[in-house]
């Protein structure tokens, strides 16, 4: 097997054809760890799947309090939905995605910062859309954001989270 680290070369760094993200060993918050490391999260190949495909993917884990492969599958379908229109939806996604793993990694800053930023996309989009309630989730990241920044909601491995209504 080639070694990975010099898949991705250049001034832009863009991985090459043969460095697929779920090769880089993973902990279950999806924090890479060493080359050499046993791999301890298993992620699919989303880029092999339809949009509608990820997207139930990544409900499904949300739903199970799997953030990072949610981030994962929404980002994939953010950009599988380039010109339809739900691009900024499937966007939003990701950075709730994003947003409750910086949570559980014990990043405040990152997990405010990204759960507003999902906030503000989801929240444009019609109630229901694409089977998501979008204002009940809006209100809920506003919320989560808010408990984070106020410290009423305390990042770490062990924060309490029911899963957001996805």
């Amino acid at each position: 097997m080639p070694d990975m680290r010099d898949a991705a070369s250049g001034k832009t760094g863009v991985p090459g054809p043969q460095r697929r993200k779920p090769e880089r060993p993973r902990d279950l918050l999806g924090r890479p760890l060493a080359w050499d490391a046993r791999n301890e999260l298993e992620l699919e190949d989303y880029d092999a799947r339809t949009i509608e495909e990820n997207h139930d993917l990544a409900r499904r884990a949300v739903r199970e309090g799997r953030y990072f492969p949610a981030h994962e599958a929404w980002e994939t379908a953010w950009k599988q939905a380039r010109g339809t229109g739900d691009e900024e939806f499937f966007k939003g996604l990701s950075q709730m995605g994003a947003g409750y793993v910086h949570l559980f990694r014990g990043n405040a800053h990152g997990a405010v910062t990204l759960l507003g930023r999902a906030e503000s996309r989801v929240g444009r989009y019609p109630d229901p859309h694409r089977g998501i309630e979008t204002g009940a989730l809006a209100e809920r990241l506003l919320d989560d954001a808010e408990r984070v920044a106020s410290g009423d909601l305390v990042p770490g491995e062990d924060a309490t989270l029911d899963p957001p209504p996805v």
